[in-house]
C-alpha cells in the first residue's frame, strides 16, 4: 500500500478517532457508529477506507460485522505498527485531540455495559442447566487449578481456546500466553465471551467464530491448544483433533478437559452431549492418531461424574523433520536487520 493512501486515510477526523478507538477495543460497526454519533452507512465508509489501507480489519459474526485495530497485533506490519504509535503520541501531546479521545471512550462505557447485560440475560436463562451439570462433577476451581498446573513449565506462547463459551478459559490463561484467540461457533456465547474478555487489550485476545471441525486458521499457528469441556459435543472426535493438531505447531500441546466415559444417557438430550465421555485407551488413541504424544492423564473425582485432564505433544512429522534439515541456518549476513 503506497504511503500516501495511508496518510491520506487518516486526513480524517472521524476516521483518527475511529483508529484511537479500534485500538482501545475489538467493536461492531453498529457500536462504533453509536460512539461516534454518526449513522451506521457513514461510519461503515470510513471503515471500508481504513480498511482498505490495512489500519483496521473486519470480521463477520452472523449478521453483525466486528472490527479491530491492526497496529497493536502481533503480524502488524512496520507501517501499521508506528502509525498506531503515533497516534498514541498525538493523543498524549495535543489536548483537543487528546480531549476527542477521552470523550470517545467515556461512551465505551455503555457499550460495555450493554454486552455485560446481554450476558447476564444468557446466563438467567441457562443457569439451572449449567448448575444441574456443575454439581455431578468436581468443582470448577478445582478443575481449572488442576489445568493450569499440568500446562505449567512450558511457554504457552500463542493460545487457542476451542468452543470458548463464557470466555472463562480463555481469560484465566490471557496473562500467561503471548496471546489468546477464543473461538466458539454459537453467536450468543460469543457475546458472552466478549463482554467478559472486554477489559483485555486488543492485542492480547482475539475473538473468533468457527467450528472445531473447521478452524479458520493457517497450519501451525498455535502453541498451545486447548479443549475446555468441548469434546464431548462432537459427533466426530478424532475430526475435531485432526483439526486440533493441524493449526498445533511442532511440538506445541494440547490440553483436554472432558468426562471420564460415563453411563449418564440423558446427558444426551438435556444438554446435547454427542459422547458420554472418554477412556483413557480411547483418548490415547484419539491423540496418537492425530500426531499427539499423550501424557498420563489427571483425574479429578470430586463428583458423579470424574472430570480428566489429557495433555499432548504434538509431534515432528517426517516431513517437517526433512524441511528442517533441507532448510540451511542463515549466516549472521543472511539474517534479516531487526
Amino acid at each position: 500500500m503506497p504511503v500516501d493512501a495511508l496518510f491520506k486515510a487518516l486526513a480524517d477526523p472521524t476516521r483518527l478517532r475511529m483508529a484511537r478507538l479500534l485500538a482501545t477495543m475489538e467493536l461492531a460497526v453498529g457500536e462504533l457508529a453509536q460512539v461516534l454519533g454518526q449513522s451506521q452507512p457513514r461510519v461503515s465508509r470510513h471503515v471500508g477506507i481504513l480498511c482498505d489501507v490495512g489500519l483496521a480489519e473486519r470480521r463477520r459474526e452472523g449478521s453483525w460485522v466486528f472490527l479491530r485495530g491492526t497496529g497493536a497485533a502481533e503480524e502488524a506490519g512496520p507501517i501499521a505498527a508506528a502509525l498506531d504509535r503515533v497516534l498514541a503520541v498525538a493523543e498524549a501531546e495535543e489536548p483537543a485531540f487528546a480531549q476527542s479521545c477521552a470523550d470517545d471512550r467515556r461512551k465505551l462505557a455503555a457499550i460495555r455495559s450493554a454486552r455485560e447485560d446481554a450476558a447476564t440475560q444468557y446466563f438467567a436463562r441457562h443457569a439451572g442447566e449449567w448448575d444441574e451439570l456443575r454439581a455431578l462433577h468436581s468443582s470448577d476451581g478445582e478443575v481449572e487449578a488442576r489445568l493450569v498446573e499440568a500446562l505449567s513449565g512450558h511457554e504457552l506462547g500463542a493460545l487457542l481456546d476451542i468452543g470458548t463459551g463464557t470466555g472463562r478459559i480463555a481469560e484465566l490463561f490471557a496473562g500467561r500466553a503471548a496471546r489468546v484467540t477464543a473461538l466458539d461457533k454459537n453467536l450468543e456465547m460469543l457475546r458472552v465471551a466478549r463482554a467478559k474478555l472486554q477489559h483485555l487489550p486488543t492485542a492480547q485476545i482475539e475473538i473468533v467464530q468457527g467450528d472445531f471441525a473447521d478452524l479458520p486458521f493457517d497450519a501451525g499457528s498455535f502453541d498451545t491448544v486447548l479443549l475446555h469441556q468441548v469434546l464431548h459435543f462432537a459427533s466426530d472426535p478424532a475430526q475435531a483433533l485432526a483439526e486440533a493438531a493441524r493449526v498445533t505447531r511442532p511440538q506445541g500441546r494440547i490440553a483436554i478437559v472432558d468426562f471420564a466415559a460415563h453411563d449418564r444417557e440423558e446427558l444426551r438430550g438435556r444438554h446435547q452431549h454427542a459422547r458420554l465421555g472418554f477412556s483413557d485407551r480411547q483418548m490415547a488413541s484419539l491423540l496418537r492418531r492425530s500426531g499427539f504424544t499423550a501424557s498420563e492423564p489427571i483425574a479429578l473425582e470430586g463428583g458423579e461424574l470424574i472430570v480428566k485432564v489429557w495433555i499432548g505433544q504434538r509431534k515432528t512429522t517426517l516431513n517437517e523433520q526433512l524441511d528442517a534439515i533441507s532448510t540451511p541456518t542463515p549466516t549472521p549476513a543472511q539474517k534479516t536487520p531487526s
